[in-house]
């Protein structure tokens, strides 16, 4: 090679040296290198498989939410109408128990009653919305609204014993509370 012939500085070949100064061939240090890039790459394609399967999982978790919600307004999406007709029959049967002579025309009107509170209990029951009249029951704070305690030796104590207002639930869920007097134990003369 001649002086004329000199390669550019980032052409030329400058032989590696380790830490003692003697020189290694470039072909050796080339695995580590490569085996180091293999490694590293690895180590990031697991990483991503780990934040795709975690992607994966919250969009399932996502779409199970989203399906629970739309069958919860389906189910429950009728909750305030049926609030209101509730008191269409509380009123029906409260008109039912009140006494009344037996006239033909009280007669007629009676009956008339009883069949639009059984149409409506019907259509209630269509759409799952059930009474709840717990007369006789423990009383249950989630289901039951105390108005008022009453000492009795009648029934044991925690009782419900008189229901001034059915409570009714919308697909197992409370949507009005039964309102209720509860017994209470008749405590010791003083």
């Amino acid at each position: 090679m001649s002086p004329d012939d000199v390669l550019p500085e980032d052409q030329q070949e400058t032989p590696d040296t380790t830490a003692t100064g003697t020189e290694v061939p470039a072909e050796q240090d080339a695995p580590r290198d490569l085996t180091e890039q293999l490694n590293q790459l690895a180590r990031q394609a697991e990483e991503n498989w780990d934040k795709f399967v975690r992607t994966q999982a919250e969009l399932e978790n996502l779409k199970r939410r989203a399906d629970k919600d739309v069958q919860d307004a389906r189910k429950f999406g009728l909750e305030k109408f049926a609030r209101e007709l509730l008191s269409v029959a509380d009123s029906l049967e409260l008109g039912l128990s009140v006494e009344t002579s037996d006239t033909p025309e009280v007669a007629k009107l009676r009956e008339g009653m009883e069949l639009t509170l059984r149409q409506l209990l019907a259509t209630f029951e269509k759409f799952q919305l059930s009474p709840v009249n717990p007369e006789g029951e423990k009383f249950n704070p989630e289901l039951h609204q105390a108005m008022a305690m009453q000492p009795t030796d009648e029934a044991e104590p925690n009782t419900v014993i008189k229901v001034y207002q059915k409570g009714y639930l919308l697909h197992g869920r409370l949507l009005r509370p039964a309102m209720v007097v509860v017994s209470q134990a008749i405590q010791g003369g003083a």
